[in-house]
């Protein structure tokens, strides 16, 4: 037999061996990287299958189901760990530790219980629904068929989320109170008398596809049908169950810490939201320092205003004063749109490479505006959408104009819509990685982004330069108050007063966004901790490369592979850095 048939022998058998998920496969024929591309394959291919029921049928949230693939999820784990990294390329390490981290939280949320809790201030699977349809071809009977295959569907769904959040209620781990006046509002959004006036019934509200009337007026009678008598019982079941049974039964700590496993799952999800080792008490006093430099900023450019009065009666005046802010949602949408648009004028300057999809300016929907952020950006479901721009013009006098410059160069550009349009055309990385969204890259590059307006720019008016100042503070003060409510025993009051004293956010603001990181343990760490990152690297590039340093060519080493966890980041620059001063030795 001859060498190269043995290899392609050899090679065959423990593919197979991976394949079965058994131990071995010592052969030294078939490198790391061959053994990775196997285990990967293997499980993005039953991902796919997923996937492909998935289009069909709402999640499966029966304990069975919750349990096998956690399961198989552990299984995956303890294939890849088996895996010998050092042996891999460079970019299937990367590859390795992002997916690693991808499977290992979704480990984490099965077994802190995390389904237990399917809802957050400002949303849940209720209001998340509708993006659920959004895979849905609505261009043939047969994908009108698939829509309301999964519309019959609510019923089952809704029971199971119910179930979860009443054994919740059973162990003491729900939402706090605190954070759940007013949520009813997101429910009743959903009920309607008329079901042609429900957001689901909008695919059959016109025959946009020209279907024959006859096969199309059947369609819109099922769809009717549907929604009359599963789709609207089960809102209502799940409003009766809210207001009856959940909000009553809920926690009156507000801290994470005061649930079972509370302090571990805090850790767990301070790790895994800024990618890094720091402790809730480092993070703590890191954001104390922080608040105390910015705040420092924010009374130079009170002196330059000539404002008679304190720091507290200056943001007084921001926050009352009508020059401020829009008197229509129209106003407040257009003044976005046209600093979105000064914006996409500068980014040759800042970036060399720039996404292909474009992205619009919309209002956040009426039914989750209430409680809703003040602006957020929505990326494309599919390659023939834009991304949008979220702008809250729920309570007009709420939203501040002089933060509407910092706000903007966050979501839109050269933020979120940049980095993650990016990310997505990024056609030599896996799907897992083209998709992939690290809260503390994504959300720390959308804080630099609101930086980088004084580049470009932005922010001559002082107010509006005390705005971005402000919205850095906010990022500051969360390191604070986050970890303070849910480490140190800080009450929402105490928190909402010292976001209130520190920044010029509207006092809405301030009890929306609170009550965000009440619900949302940890999350609103990664904005200041990944920007101080992607700060330091500018600072270590601008020292080491001097008049060579490019601000470009820095921007696209920083985004040139997708979103990453901060230690690769930095191995990267750092790996830029070295070739760049090589190459300057050189030439």
């Amino acid at each position: 037999m001859s060498t190269s048939l043995k290899t392609t022998l050899s090679r065959s058998l423990c593919a197979v061996t991976l394949a079965l998920g058994l131990a071995g496969c010592e052969l030294t024929q078939v490198s790391a990287d061959q053994q990775f591309t196997t285990v990967v394959q293997q499980v993005m291919t039953f991902r796919g299958d997923n996937e492909t029921r998935m289009q069909a049928h709402l999640p499966d949230l029966s304990a069975e189901n919750l349990a096998e693939k956690n399961a198989e999820r552990v299984a995956f784990l303890q294939r890849l760990d088996a895996l010998d990294k050092a042996k891999l390329s460079e970019e299937n390490r990367i590859n390795l530790t992002i997916l690693r981290a991808q499977v290992q939280d979704q480990v984490d949320r099965y077994r802190f219980k995390a389904h237990y809790m399917p809802l957050k201030s400002e949303s849940g699977f209720h209001s998340s629904l509708p993006w659920l349809f959004g895979d849905v071809d609505l261009s043939t009977p047969e994908g009108y068929d698939l829509y309301l295959q999964k519309l019959a569907q609510v019923p089952r769904y809704f029971a199971q989320n119910m179930a979860w959040m009443r054994e919740g209620l059973a162990i003491g781990l729900t939402q706090p109170k605190a954070v759940l006046a007013g949520y009813e509002e997101s429910i009743t959004a959903f009920i309607v008398d008329d079901v042609t006036q429900s957001q689901f019934f909008r695919p059959f509200a016109k025959n946009q596809h020209n279907l024959p009337a006859s096969e199309f007026a059947a369609i819109q009678a099922r769809a009717k049908a549907v929604l009359a008598e599963q789709v609207i019982p089960a809102y209502r079941d799940y409003l009766t169950f809210f207001v009856e049974q959940y909000r009553p039964g809920a926690r009156d700590d507000i801290g994470i810490s005061s649930t079972p496993n509370g302090v571990e799952f805090y850790r767990n999800r301070t790790a895994h939201f800024t990618t890094t080792e720091m402790t809730p008490k480092e993070i703590h006093e890191l954001g104390l320092k922080e608040v105390a430099r910015i705040k420092g900023e924010m009374m130079e450019i009170i002196k330059q205003t000539e404002f008679d009065g304190s720091f507290a009666e200056f943001v007084q005046f921001l926050r009352t004063d009508p020059q401020f802010y829009a008197s229509s949602a129209q106003e407040l949408l257009k003044e976005a749109a046209y600093i979105a648009k000064k914006m996409d004028a500068q980014l040759p300057k800042l970036f060399h490479t720039l996404p292909r999809r474009p992205y619009g300016v919309a209002p956040v929907p009426d039914a989750i505006a209430p409680k809703y952020t003040t602006g957020r950006y929505v990326g494309a479901s599919k390659d023939t959408d834009a991304g949008y721009y979220w702008v809250n013009t729920y309570a007009l006098n709420k939203r501040p104009l002089y933060v509407l410059e910092a706000l903007t160069l966050h979501e839109a550009v050269p933020g979120h819509h940049l980095q993650i349009s990016l990310n997505q055309e990024l056609d030599y990385l896996p799907d897992y990685r083209r998709e992939s969204y690290i809260s503390a890259f994504g959300e720390g590059w959308g804080l630099y982004a609101e930086y980088l307006g004084l580049e470009a720019g932005f922010y001559q008016d002082p107010y509006s330069n005390f705005g971005r100042l402000t919205y850095e503070m906010w990022r500051a003060a969360r390191l604070v108050v986050d970890t303070g409510m849910h480490m140190y025993g800080w009450s929402r009051e105490r928190a909402m007063n010292f976001m209130r004293d520190n920044t010029a956010l509207s006092l809405h603001n301030v009890k929306t966004e609170t009550d965000r990181y009440i619900s949302w343990p940890g999350q609103a760490l990664s904005y200041k901790v990944g920007e101080l990152t992607i700060k330091r690297l500018r600072a270590k590039a601008e020292a080491a490369l001097g008049t060579d340093f490019d601000i470009r060519e820095f921007h696209h080493q920083i985004l040139r592979h997708g979103s990453v966890p901060l230690s690769v980041l930095e191995t990267q620059i750092d790996k830029y850095i070295a070739s760049a001063q090589r190459a300057t030795q050189a030439g």
